[in-house]
């Protein structure tokens, strides 16, 4: 499916990815740009700097770049705080992303830059009707795995059919004509699949007890609404409000063979800029620039620079050493990141696809798991790395405090309440909380009204010659996109003061 992004675009099936203009025009010789992390926000800075003449060095803490986004191998290796390093053991070709797994359509840039850097994309399938929704607690249908179909016609069924013997009966007012009326209770009849007497009964939409062949299949009953309701299935954890939001609609992409597949390429570009292993340690701004200084295996050293872009996630950054002003101190030390985890587990052979005929997309639970994501590559191939949790919040800080071994427990534990084949086929895992990982300490930036104010403007403006840069200077938190928004924008600012050319970074179209 590596082919897939460009033979949609070759049927006019989706739109292509230009990106907003971004005419710089050289000529800032031997200005020196100094970058803190080689992230994605890091790189692409270096990327189009590198493009107008600057002369950048990035540093990095890591062993590796690409910051988040991060795919998980055998031999991958993770530090966190409070447990220590462990090591992945997947077998050759698996993998699994612990950072950003999904490109939205119309993200352009994260697209444009695939294209670019030609990086192949596949479709990414986010949305899957066969996987289930999983509830723990009380009511008849809790403790069973049930197939998402079955819930959202359920409910859909059952709301359209309240809705429209309501208007039928006159019980909505509104100012509508009788044919206006008729119109939109059959369209309710036919979004619920009413009957006739405008109730719910099951269909194929929801599935078959005894599927068609030869012979006339057997739907399969629905579920009473009473039964839904009582056991959790209407609550927050099985809302699947995230289907409807922008970011999460299909089409969405992936990277062949691993979202880090981007960060690879991209870090092959300035890859003469790239210092790794280098943590650092202070910054500050000086009468004629930046001076940094960082440790690394062979000692402590400093850099000077003309100007410097510091893309250092908040919570990492609050504890280096600087002398910014006190409101930018306060930004800084007062931003939020959110707790997340992932755990990938490897299994022997594909059963979700080989038993259960589930081929990617997400099973919901209102447990610690939060979300079972299935893979969307390598469809029937012979082993798989599934992701056995995706959790955030209380969640993910109540697994986070738990040992790898603990974690791993809890997710097979779990898993198999859904999925038996665990018990059987499971080898290994790798988990990764972000808000314990070393130079990361969350997994992304959250802002409401009052701290886009006080934390966010405050940091869109440079401190002298330090420019903040990341998912966290933008609106498009936890996303790629954001990173490649933010290093742009930066790099406009950067280029405006000192060349003079006249550019403002324009808003996104898409």
């Amino acid at each position: 499916m590596g082919g897939a992004y460009s033979s949609l675009l070759a049927l006019d099936l989706i739109k292509a990815a230009p990106v907003h203009p971004f005419d710089l025009h050289k000529g800032t010789e031997g200005k020196k740009v100094i970058i803190l992390g080689a992230g994605l926000a890091g790189m692409t800075a270096a990327y189009e700097l590198n493009k107008l003449g600057y002369e950048c060095t990035i540093l990095e803490a890591r062993d590796r770049v690409g910051g988040r986004c991060w795919s998980i191998r055998g031999g991958s290796t993770n530090i966190e705080t409070e447990h220590g390093a462990h090591t992945a053991a997947f077998d050759k070709g698996l993998y699994f992303n612990a950072g950003p797994s999904r490109i939205p359509h119309h993200h352009e840039l994260s697209m444009h830059y695939c294209k670019e850097f030609g990086v192949q994309l596949e479709v990414y399938n986010n949305i899957n009707e066969a996987a289930y929704y999983f509830s723990e607690g009380n009511g008849p249908l809790s403790g069973k795995k049930i197939r998402k179909r079955e819930i959202h016609n359920d409910v859909r069924g059952y709301m359209t059919e309240l809705l429209a013997k309501a208007i039928d009966q006159g019980q909505i007012q509104m100012a509508m004509t009788k044919d206006d009326v008729e119109k939109i209770v059959h369209y309710l009849e036919a979004e619920g699949g009413l009957d006739r007497d405008k109730l719910y009964k099951a269909s194929a939409r929801r599935g078959y007890k005894v599927p068609p062949g030869v012979y006339e299949g057997e739907y399969s009953e629905a579920y009473p609404l009473m039964d839904i309701l009582s056991s959790g299935l209407m609550e927050p954890d099985f809302y699947n409000v995230a289907e409807y939001t922008y970011e999460l609609q299909m089409t969405m992409f992936q990277a062949v063979g691993g979202m880090d597949m981007i960060a690879k390429a991209l870090g092959e570009r300035v890859k003469p800029a790239v210092n790794l292993g280098a943590e650092v340690s202070s910054i500050k701004n000086t009468d004629t620039g930046v001076k940094v200084v960082y440790k690394t295996a062979a000692g402590e050293k400093e850099i000077e620079g003309d100007m410097c872009i510091c893309t250092i996630p908040l919570p990492v950054l609050s504890y280096i050493d600087h002398n910014f002003s006190g409101t930018v101190t306060r930004a800084i030390d007062y931003a939020t990141y959110n707790k997340t985890g992932k755990i990938g587990l490897q299994f022997k052979r594909r059963f979700w696809e080989e038993d259960e005929r589930i081929y990617g997309g997400i099973t919901h639970t209102n447990n610690e798991l939060t979300q079972i994501f299935y893979p969307s590559n390598e469809y029937q191939s012979n082993k798989g790395v599934l992701i056995g949790y995706y959790n955030f919040g209380d969640k993910a800080e109540r697994v986070g405090e738990l040992s790898y071994a603990e974690r791993e427990k809890l997710a097979l534990e779990k898993g198999a309440m859904i999925h038996p084949q665990y018990n059987n086929e499971f080898e290994n895992s790798f988990s990764v909380t972000w808000h314990k990982t070393k130079y990361n300490m969350g997994g992304w930036a959250e802002y409401n009204s009052q701290t886009r104010e006080s934390i966010y403007k405050v940091l869109l403006e440079p401190e002298k010659n330090v420019y903040f840069a990341g998912e966290h200077m933008t609106y498009l938190n936890a996303w790629m996109a954001g990173a490649f928004e933010s290093a742009r924008s930066v790099v406009a600012e950067i280029h405006t003061r000192v060349s003079g050319q006249n550019f403002k970074y324009p808003k996104t179209t898409g």
